[in-house]
């Protein structure tokens, strides 16, 4: 997109940014007419407040004032009204009916005129504009010189601008007034409005600033949330999620779900067949969150899929896993994993353990109870350590349920953690429900647990059934 101008050569460089400044503008043309509404009741109380011997100026200065003056400070609401402060000439608008406002308010009430001019000065710095705001001041000028010399012959009488008494004698206007009003009011007005403009000028130079700062890091945000979520969608489709996974396969029955805590998440599983006769599982935890962890799961995933061979002991495969990842591992990171292959043949489970947690297994006909094994050390904590795998026997109808410590960990709003006995008690009473059935279940009863609480750390669980042998 070509570049996009506000306010005659004032470069947006982006659709985003060009946006972001619109939206502002119709704010701020919304609050600028707030403010002049406020104006115009202030001025018909002055005006009440005149009428019953309060506020004393001249009858004839106030009928004849206030009802344009309040004119003027209620035209930028409608205007706002009709256009809904959208069209890019609505500023103008709206900065011009306030300095009308002021010049008939300044050449009724001379005594006020400084006060009353910073008016349209500080309504300018709402638009971030430094050139809108030394336009505003211009026009100020313009309008504000003229007002001076009319307050002589139509406004307030002034006993410093006349040298009369108050509101005493015929009102007389010589050269010599004139000359003591340039003298005394016009320049030393002009210079203080001059110093006003300046701290103004200076706010809207250094709110504008600070305006395209937050739409830089505002676009900064919103790709690196784009890269994120395209990140979360390569990350999930590294993972199996098409269920069922091996529908020509009766043996076996599979189902495994993985909800991250943040757009990218450090758990995984994984589930593939070795060869026509081997199952493999894995489910494993990356130390850390997001990108890092996220990136050091694929690492990690590779290898282990890479190094599991139909026939190789489980423990040589972390072992070398083990050492490729502490090469290359400068960042810290380390990983928590569990990785099994189930013989469909005979039954026979093979597994080996990396600091994970311990699977439940559910014999058939019994409930899910927690297989405790030994735990070896994690994988790329330290170069050199050797695993050691272990095995089991499966019957047709054996469940193993696996998953990450975000489900134990899950927390609630009273800080209290889910634990392992409620994962156990929720397994025992579930236990004959289908792997995928029964991952709904227990996610379900999390949710419960944890409310509205923030979701801390990826949610990751697999369960499969051996559901019959395969022929040798």
């Amino acid at each position: 997109m070509k570049a996009l101008q506000i306010d005659k050569g004032s470069q947006l460089n982006t659709e985003w940014e060009f946006s972001a400044v619109v939206q502002n503008e119709k704010e701020a043309n919304q609050y600028a007419a707030k403010g002049l509404s406020v104006c115009a009741i202030i001025a018909a109380i002055a005006w009440f407040l005149d009428w019953i011997h309060i506020f004393i100026v001249p009858a004839e200065i106030m009928n004849l004032a206030m009802p344009m003056v309040i004119l003027f400070f209620l035209l930028p609401t409608l205007i706002c009204k009709i256009t809904g402060g959208e069209k890019p000439w609505v500023k103008y608008a709206v900065m011009f009916s306030g300095i009308l406002a002021i010049f008939v308010l300044s050449s009724a009430m001379s005594k006020h005129g400084v006060l009353t001019w910073t008016l349209p000065l500080m309504l300018s710095c709402h638009y971030y504009s430094p050139k809108l705001t030394k336009m505003t001041l211009v026009l100020s000028w313009i309008f504000f010189l003229p007002s001076l010399y009319i307050a002589l012959f139509f406004g307030e009488w002034d006993q410093n601008l006349l040298n009369a008494g108050y509101y005493s004698g015929e009102r007389i206007v010589t050269s010599q007034n004139v000359y003591e009003t340039t003298l005394y009011f016009v320049f030393t007005r002009i210079f203080m409005l001059l110093g006003i403009s300046v701290i103004c000028t200076t706010l809207s130079k250094r709110t504008r600033l600070i305006f395209r700062r937050q739409i830089a890091d505002s676009e900064e945000h919103q790709r690196i949330s784009t890269e994120l979520d395209v990140a979360a969608q390569i990350q999930a489709d590294m993972l199996p999620s098409i269920f069922p996974a091996f529908p020509e396969r009766p043996e076996f029955d599979i189902y495994a779900t993985m909800n991250p805590a943040k757009e990218v998440g450090g758990d995984f599983y994984d589930f593939f067949m070795l060869d026509n006769k081997h199952l493999a599982i894995v489910m494993a935890d990356v130390s850390g969150k997001g990108v890092p962890a996220s990136l050091f799961m694929v690492i990690g995933k590779t290898l282990i899929k890479d190094h599991t061979k139909p026939k190789r002991d489980l423990g040589e495969v972390f072992t070398e896993v083990n050492d490729i990842l502490c090469e290359s591992n400068s960042s810290g990171l380390f990983i928590t994993a569990f990785e099994g292959v189930l013989n469909l043949v005979t039954g026979e489970f093979r597994f080996v353990n990396a600091g994970h947690e311990m699977p439940f297994i559910a014999k058939a006909g019994g409930v899910y109870e927690p297989y405790k094994i030994k735990a070896g050390f994690v994988l790329a904590g330290m170069e050199g350590m050797k695993y050691t795998g272990g095995s089991m026997q499966l019957a047709p109808g054996d469940k193993i349920f696996q998953y990450t410590d975000g489900v134990t960990e899950a927390t609630n709003a009273a800080q209290e953690l889910y634990g392992m006995e409620r994962l156990e008690k929720v397994l025992a009473k579930n236990t004959a429900l289908s792997p995928t059935e029964l991952l709904a279940v227990v996610k379900t009863d999390i949710d419960a647990f944890v409310g509205e609480a923030p979701q801390f750390d990826d949610i990751t669980m697999l369960c499969v059934e051996y559901l019959k042998a395969m022929p040798q």
